[in-house]
């Protein structure tokens, strides 16, 4: 049944969680109790202990947030990426709560839900935009794939025993090529996730910049790049290599036969985030990777 509310949010859940099950059960009551509407996708919310005035759509498509105010994920990385999809093609801001390990994407943890509903039914949040990356794959002078991602574009190779042969281009100009594992090409955002496991730089998420960042290199200048926003950033895998493999944050996937040129732009469309504070990013760092502040004096008063 669907009640007719002047506000609904949508909430996304990994349901195969117990713990996503019991939050999502305690935003819901939370939510409806103070006169919003909840909107869920149908398959969820066969797994969800639901009331029946929470309205359920079929299609996962991005007019299912037609009308919503707010998306609302609960989950890990994934969960939040698969979220980030939604919230990019429909415009809606996503708050995320962290049910996983790290989670850079989420606003609040677990232990945070009845603060997200007062904050959410109170409207006490800001909306911040994330950039993103558009990606192109051409072949032979061809467009034969077009993606884009929040977080990162990986070019990686396929067989473990064969390294992946490739030159890295930056404004239509090469800059170096070797053998690697593969190549990062992330943003902000991306930089404390497939990035920084490859040994990128932490780039604020206001910064605006975009990162080149080798796996692997079987090379002495393998470093990784940082350059303007407005930057090109292009992957050739040579011609006579095994092919490789395309993901764009980890969730889609496609292959790049041998000579395969991916390029990696600026994306038209950012990814908008709600905020519940002010937390610094640098806070937010020390937390999510518990670093050993105990010495810290602060400034000189």
């Amino acid at each position: 049944m669907t009640q007719n509310r002047a506000r609904t949010v949508f909430l996304l859940a990994h349901t195969g969680r117990a713990a996503a099950i019991r939050s999502a059960e305690l935003v819901v009551k939370g939510l409806l109790r103070s006169g919003l509407g909840v909107r869920v996708l149908e398959e969820e919310a066969r797994d969800l202990p639901l009331p029946d005035d929470v309205e359920t759509v079929k299609e996962a498509t991005p007019q299912c947030l037609d009308d919503c105010e707010l998306l609302i994920v609960l989950g890990g990385d994934g969960t939040l990426l698969r979220g980030a999809e939604f919230a990019r093609a429909s415009g809606v801001p996503m708050l995320g709560v962290n049910l996983g390990s790290v989670g850079f994407l989420a606003e609040a943890e677990r232990d945070d839900l009845e603060k997200v509903v007062d904050r959410v039914v109170s409207r006490a949040y800001e909306v911040e935009e994330r950039m993103t990356v558009d990606v192109v794959v051409h072949r032979n002078g061809d467009i034969v794939h077009t993606d884009w991602a929040l977080n990162e574009a990986a070019v990686q190779k396929v067989s473990a025993e064969r390294m992946l042969e490739v030159v890295l281009e930056i404004d239509g100009r090469p800059v170096t090529g070797f053998g690697c594992d593969g190549i990062v090409c992330a943003t902000p955002t991306g930089s404390t996730a497939y990035a920084f496991s490859a040994g990128g730089p932490v780039v604020w998420p206001e910064v605006e910049a975009l990162l080149m960042v080798p796996i692997s290199a079987h090379a002495l200048f393998a470093k990784p790049l940082v350059t303007s926003p407005d930057s090109v950033l292009a992957v050739e895998v040579l011609p006579h290599v095994p092919s490789g493999v395309l993901w764009c944050d980890g969730r889609r996937t496609v292959e790049l036969p041998a000579g395969a040129r991916v390029e990696v732009r600026r994306g038209a469309v950012p990814v908008r985030l709600a905020r519940l504070h002010h937390a610094s990013f640098t806070d937010r760092l020390v937390a999510k990777f518990a670093l050993p502040v105990s010495g810290w004096r602060g400034a000189p008063q």
